[in-house]
């Protein structure tokens, strides 16, 4: 298993690539905590905290497709260099201005949302001509969601480090700055300089012209609001068993299992089609989140939350795959971009959604929210099979590509206009 990420990370340029888009991606993942935690340093309140967090995220989940539609039409370095700056001085402006002009602290939260640049879209559409090899970037994928587990557990930890060793509004100031060197190392990379979308029909829906795209986003908007149903459900069971430290060790387990379960799946080569594959990760996803409902104590709690998150980055390894079978020509870009934001408005909406639930029936309650966001996620893979049909067929060397299902014209759209 070891040898083979290693021989895909010694492959040229692989490694700066997932660690500039990690870095770069740093802001992102620490947002809601810096915020919080500046917030209530400048003697906000938590609803105010929430707030500017929310218009954060909002603002995020908007700009993450159009920044995407921006990069294959423009090119990365044009548009995710500046985006990085133009975020990084979004929390700048937060970071100076404080809480006294309110206005200005949410206009700074707009800014630092919309522009946070999709690297994470990025890195996905390069992984094809990186690596050449189809298994190679079926690989990647998962050392991807593999990476990704690693980075959400050491980002809160860089922040409560920077807020230690100097303040709260330093520590915007320290991840985004680092955050802007992770987006520079990626964008002045050649694969980044070199690459460009294929050429796009001219059309205002975009990747979401693709009826398989819309499929996949419909199904981990479910994935999404399962995972943030968990995170309040796993608080609720720790006021009822012990304290805050339970519900760390749920969630750290959690990503325990999502990290085991993503270096076994990248490790070997997988029979069939991904698109049937994708509908058994969803399936065994949903089936793990089912037993949380028995509510255990905290040794079986913990070993339940474990095996919950195994298959949560197989499934996501795959839906990349998927992704990148079914996106019109000329978006892949924004198509992974329409993935990872679905994803992060479910699992916001999962967090509001599943505290009702926790007040009226406790923690059991809050699990149940996980377990219909599984279960609705699999229902809709089974419910729109015949949107996820056609197998892709490989460059001649070996490759994936960009694989444009809809290759038909659009009407009113002449062949050769291009976006």
């Amino acid at each position: 298993m070891a040898a083979g990420y290693a021989e895909l990370l010694r492959t040229r340029h692989a490694a700066r690539l997932l660690a500039g888009t990690l870095v770069g991606r740093l802001p992102n993942a620490t947002a809601a905590l810096a915020v919080v935690l500046f917030a209530r340093a400048e003697g906000g309140s938590y609803a105010l905290a929430g707030a500017l967090s929310a218009v954060y995220g909002v603002c995020n989940a908007i700009g993450q497709p159009l920044l995407g539609r921006a990069v294959d039409l423009y090119g990365q370095p044009r548009v995710m260099l500046p985006a990085s700056v133009l975020s990084a001085l979004g929390m700048a402006l937060l970071a100076a201005v404080g809480l006294d002009v309110l206005w200005l602290a949410y206009a700074a939260m707009v800014i630092a949302g919309f522009f946070t640049p999709p690297l994470e879209g990025g890195l996905r559409a390069l992984w094809p001509g990186v690596l050449k090899r189809e298994d190679r970037v079926h690989a990647a994928y998962a050392l991807d969601a593999v990476a990704q587990e690693v980075m959400f557990a050491v980002g809160p930890l860089l922040v409560t480090l920077c807020v230690a060793a100097w303040s709260e509004g330093m520590a915007l100031l320290v991840i985004n700055l680092i955050g802007v060197l992770g987006a520079l190392s990626v964008v002045v990379s050649g694969p980044s300089r070199r690459w460009r979308s294929g050429p796009r029909e001219a059309h205002w829906l975009g990747a979401l012209r693709s009826a398989g795209l819309l499929v996949l986003i419909g199904a981990f908007f479910f994935v999404g609001l399962a995972m943030g149903s968990i995170a309040v459900a796993a608080v609720a069971y720790a006021d009822e068993h012990g304290g805050g430290m339970v519900s760390s060790a749920l969630l750290s387990a959690l990503g325990v299992g999502a990290l085991a379960g993503g270096l076994v799946y990248g490790s070997r080569e997988w029979p069939g089609r991904p698109e049937s594959r994708l509908r058994l990760l969803v399936g065994l996803l949903a089936l793990g989140y089912l037993p949380l409902v028995l509510v255990p104590g905290v040794v079986g709690m913990t070993a339940l939350t474990g095996v919950a998150g195994v298959f949560l980055a197989p499934a996501l390894a795959c839906a990349f795959v998927v992704v990148d079978r079914h996106a019109p020509k000329g978006t892949v870009t924004e198509a992974f971009s329409w993935l990872v934001t679905t994803f992060g408005v479910g699992s916001a909406l999962g967090a509001s959604v599943v505290g009702p639930a926790v007040e009226g029936g406790g923690a059991v309650a809050g699990f149940a929210v996980a377990g219909a966001g599984g279960i609705a996620a699999l229902l809709v893979l089974l419910s729109t099979k015949r949107f996820l049909g056609d197998p892709v067929r490989p460059t001649p060397d070996g490759s994936t590509a960009e694989n444009d299902r809809n290759g038909t014209v659009e009407p009113g759209f002449r062949a050769g206009h291009q976006a």
